[in-house]
């Protein structure tokens, strides 16, 4: 097995690392209220419910655009949605590559932002939809004409999604929608909801949930608060859903078959979260090391004690082992379909997320006070990846997954 990186890569890496340079930098120097220690104060808009500033939403709005029209952003995508066919393991090189640069516009992980794009959502509507659906969305999701948020999760049932509430029963030529959504991601800026319920079946089997295309603006459909996080600002609203009506094409995929949907967009999604945690967990190594080297305690630097390098030694040994898991696994997604490598993906996925914790916990101890302080990005980055280890599905629910394919058990 060739562990080399394809030999398109290295180059690419450093010109998308120039681009940074020339034309993102300039740029975030302009606004550095969003990235110094005011960060989390100047993004959240606390009159509006702790809601994303318009001003800090306007400026990823303005990197997107410079990262399009440098031929950057679509990179991941399909070349016939004007992308370069980026495979999983160009996507994981890429995105572990962003983060290990450290906070900044070029990838601010906390709005999940990048001048190379995830769009999970796009792939979704190009695998599933019609060719209606896809004319009419694919193209105007890129272009901010349309958004789509995710409405999975519910105020009683979070990774146990084949329990969910939520039901949708036929009405004439349309279906009418009954629920709440909890967690419902992004709702503020979306025009619609992609809202999974239940249309057939009992609660816990996988057949009978379905995927509906919902207008943020139907009739029935209220949001009546966002939830506020240890990560701020937040967009995760709590949506309530009355006799909501849709009509017969708002369904993506087929009917009763929407936890396909779901799947393909959290494995496809979870091995290029990997990859940011790995990169940040190296950020946070590597500065961790550079300050230890530089600082001077009882007349000595601080990297020659022990007790200092260890902890790093057992990170970095880690964050390599997590490296070549995540690299192999995208490598496998590219090759076979999502579902005959779902366990490799939640291995790379539960301990890539676990690790950018531990690394951010230890840079903040070899900081000692100043490493507590929001000056540096420690805080920032542990806040961040700590929801990870919970969203899109719980580590301990990830493990089980891992389970289910070593000992034989549940859904193979």
């Amino acid at each position: 097995m060739n562990f080399d990186l394809p030999d398109h890569l290295p180059p690419l890496l450093q010109r998308m690392d120039a681009f940074i340079e020339a034309e993102i930098v300039p740029l975030q120097e302009q606004h550095k209220q969003f990235f110094d220690e005011r960060r989390e104060f100047a993004r959240t808009d606390l009159d509006r419910g702790g809601l994303p500033s318009r001003e800090w939403e306007e400026l990823l709005t303005q990197m997107r655009r410079l990262a399009d029209a440098a031929g950057w952003l679509r990179y991941g995508l399909p070349a016939a949605l004007g992308g370069q066919d980026g495979s999983n393991l160009d996507m994981a090189v890429i995105r572990e590559h962003l983060a290990t640069r450290g906070l900044g516009l070029h990838n601010d992980l906390q709005d999940e932002s990048s001048i190379v794009g995830n769009f999970p959502l796009v792939i979704m509507m190009d695998r599933f939809g019609t060719d209606a659906q896809r004319a009419a969305w694919a193209q105007a999701m890129l272009a901010g004409e349309r958004s789509l948020a995710f409405g999975l999760t519910e105020p009683e049932h979070g990774t146990d999604a084949t329990w969910l509430e939520t039901t949708a029963e036929a009405d004439g030529d349309g279906w009418r929608i009954n629920g709440t959504k909890r967690f419902n991601t992004g709702v503020h800026r979306a025009t619609h909801d992609l809202v999974f319920a239940r249309t057939s079946g009992r609660a816990g089997e996988a057949r009978g949930i379905t995927a509906f295309i919902v207008p943020v603006g139907a009739p029935g459909f209220e949001i009546p608060f966002y939830w506020w996080t240890f990560n701020m600002p937040t967009d995760h609203a709590e949506v309530v859903l009355h006799d909501v009506r849709v009509p017969a094409d708002a369904v993506l995929g087929k009917v009763d078959g929407g936890l396909d949907v779901a799947q393909a967009f959290v494995h496809e999604n979870r091995i290029r979260q990997a990859a940011s945690s790995l990169g940040a967990a190296q950020y946070c190594i590597n500065e961790a090391v550079r300050y230890a080297k530089e600082r001077t305690v009882f007349g000595r630097p601080l990297a020659v004690n022990q007790a200092i390098q260890w902890p790093l030694v057992e990170l970095q040994t880690e964050a390599q082992m997590v490296r070549l898991l995540v690299r192999s696994t995208a490598a496998e997604l590219d090759r076979e379909h999502h579902m005959a490598v779902s366990d490799h993906v939640a291995m790379a996925n539960y301990r890539a997320n676990r690790l950018a914790c531990d690394a951010a916990d230890r840079a903040m101890q070899v900081f000692g006070g100043l490493g507590y302080t929001r000056h540096q990005p420690f805080e920032h980055i542990y806040r961040h990846h700590r929801r990870y280890r919970i969203t899109e599905g719980s580590e301990e629910m990830q493990m089980r997954r891992v389970a289910q394919r070593l000992f034989g058990f549940g859904r193979g």
